[in-house]
C-alpha cells in the first residue's frame, strides 16, 4: 500500500516528473509513492529520473493508457 498517491493523469511532460519529485520530497526514506499518469513518454522519463535519484522503482505498468509507478524513497 502506497504512503502517497499522486494523480498526474492528463498532464504532459515534464509535469508528471515535477509532481513525482514534490511527492517524494514529502515522504520519509523507505515510504512508497504511487503515481499515475497518461503521458506516453513517462515510462522512459520515470526510469531515467529514478536512475538519477536515490529512489527505487518498485513497479511500473500500463493498463488502458494509464501508466502506474510505485517508487520507494531512497
Amino acid at each position: 500500500m502506497a504512503d502517497l498517491i499522486v494523480d498526474a493523469k492528463g498532464l504532459a511532460c515534464p509535469m508528471p516528473i515535477v509532481k513525482a519529485k514534490k511527492g517524494m520530497d514529502s515522504l520519509q526514506t523507505g515510504q512508497l509513492m504511487k503515481l499515475q499518469t497518461t503521458d506516453k513518454g513517462s515510462m522512459k522519463d520515470f526510469q531515467a529520473w529514478v536512475n538519477q535519484s536515490k529512489h527505487e522503482l518498485v513497479e511500473s505498468h500500463e493498463v488502458n493508457g494509464v501508466f502506474t509507478f510505485i517508487v520507494k524513497k531512497g
